[in-house]
């Protein structure tokens, strides 16, 4: 029932756009922190950005400045716009939402940065 589906990733160049969409379904949206990890090829899946129930955001280091998050509870959406991409930012980047002991995770969209 509880279903997280990733958008938006594709094929871009060094430097340019890309906004991912994460539109749930299953779930009581709005009472979830949200997350965007990602998995590079041989690494570990790692934190990208979290936004909390009031929309409250943090992301790591890595992005700050040039990545963004945000929600549309109506929608039961998040996104995740990046900006000034890197081609070691290449990965699968997945959907994550959170609540007390319950979480879920999309399937992931793949972004990948290379000219």
């Amino acid at each position: 029932q509880v279903q997280l589906v990733e958008s938006g990733g594709g094929l871009v160049q060094p430097g340019g756009s890309l906004r991912l969409s994460c539109a749930a379904s299953g779930i009581t949206f709005r009472i979830y922190v949200m997350g965007w990890y990602r998995q590079a090829p041989g690494k570990q899946r790692e934190l990208v950005a979290t936004i909390t129930s009031g929309g409250s955001t943090n992301s790591a280091d890595s992005v700050k400045g040039r990545f963004t998050m945000s929600r549309d509870n109506a929608k039961k959406t998040v996104y995740l716009q990046m900006n000034s991409l890197k081609p070691e930012e290449t990965a699968v980047y997945y959907c994550n939402a959170h609540w007390a002991t319950l979480a879920y995770w999309g399937q992931g969209t793949q972004v990948t940065v290379s000219s």
